[in-house]
């Protein structure tokens, strides 16, 4: 079974508890050039961030998570105690605003209140109840993942949709753009003709040989055979990537450039209004393709 494209945006939240502890754990995932994991962990849990990175990692390769992981225990919670360099900190600072400006001095419960002042040290669990706890942690982060992973595919099938489309598009231009009647060399060699008539009042006449020699030169300069060849075969590379999904967002997105690089060079060697806009709408439809393909793991 072939895989599904995935969005680099999605949230999922999973929740558990142990006796006296429930936990939450929460993940944002927003575009990102690679995997960008931003950890906030509740006190005394850091070292479950190595797992946990380990865990996302399996499943998820592209977008900037942000994963937070709240506790609560039951009860008292622990002792609260005073960080007594957060307070000398705090006072010092006190002393120097006194002698610049004129204001009352702060009460106590000012002070305790201030962050870092005061800090709630949680009643460490017995060894078996930890390891319960982080095992129940983990499994929640997993139960997320996993979570996180279907959003961010619902969200891909979506975006699927639409890079078809585009794609759909950008096929029947490179069709309209081949079968243009204005890059034959009888099409070039009748413009040239009208733009001698023009001038012929000012300009010699040239003779059949001359200007059959012009247009074959025109047409060499015009030809945008090879720009066409290479949009073909972009066009086939980018629909075997969407349909078989996976980690292709970056490329996708090598893809997209190579397709405005073609679109740009047939805009430069078109000498026809006609095909130039048929160009212009490439890049049109080219650009609103990329700005999907960023979104893409």
């Amino acid at each position: 079974m072939a895989a599904t494209l995935q969005s680099m945006t999605g949230y999922a939240r999973a929740a558990g508890a142990v006796p006296g502890v429930s936990f939450a754990i929460e993940l944002k995932s927003v575009n990102g050039r690679g995997l960008d994991l931003r950890m906030r962990l509740a006190p005394g849990f850091d070292a479950l961030e190595g797992e946990i990175r380990r865990l996302i990692g399996k499943s998820i390769t592209r977008g900037s998570l942000t994963v937070s992981l709240s506790v609560d225990r039951e009860g008292e919670g622990g002792r609260v105690v005073v960080n007594h360099q957060a307070l000398e900190a705090v006072l010092d600072g006190f002393k120097w605003l006194e002698t610049r400006v004129d204001a009352e001095r702060p009460r106590l419960d000012g002070i305790l209140a201030l962050r870092g002042v005061l800090e709630q040290h949680e009643s460490p669990l017995p060894a078996d109840e930890e390891e319960a706890l982080n095992a129940a942690i983990l499994a929640a982060v997993e139960k997320a993942v996993a979570g996180l992973v279907a959003a961010r595919k619902e969200e891909g099938a979506r975006i699927a949709a639409i890079l078809n489309e585009r794609i759909d598009e950008i096929a029947a231009l490179t069709k309209a753009a081949e079968l243009h009647p204005g890059r034959s060399r009888e099409a070039i060699l009748a413009r040239l003709r009208q733009q001698i008539a023009e001038l012929s009042e000012t300009t010699p006449a040239l003779s059949e040989e001359r200007l059959a020699q012009e247009a074959m030169l025109l047409a060499t300069k015009a030809d945008i055979r090879e720009e066409l060849d290479r949009l073909v075969a972009h066009i086939a590379a980018a629909r075997h990537l969407v349909a078989g999904g996976g980690p292709v967002g970056r490329k996708l997105d090598f893809l997209s450039q190579e397709f405005n690089r073609e679109a740009n060079t047939l805009c430069s060697k078109s000498n026809d209004v006609a095909l130039t806009a048929i160009g212009l709408d490439l890049k049109a439809v080219i650009d609103q393709l990329r700005e999907q393909v960023q979104n893409i793991e």
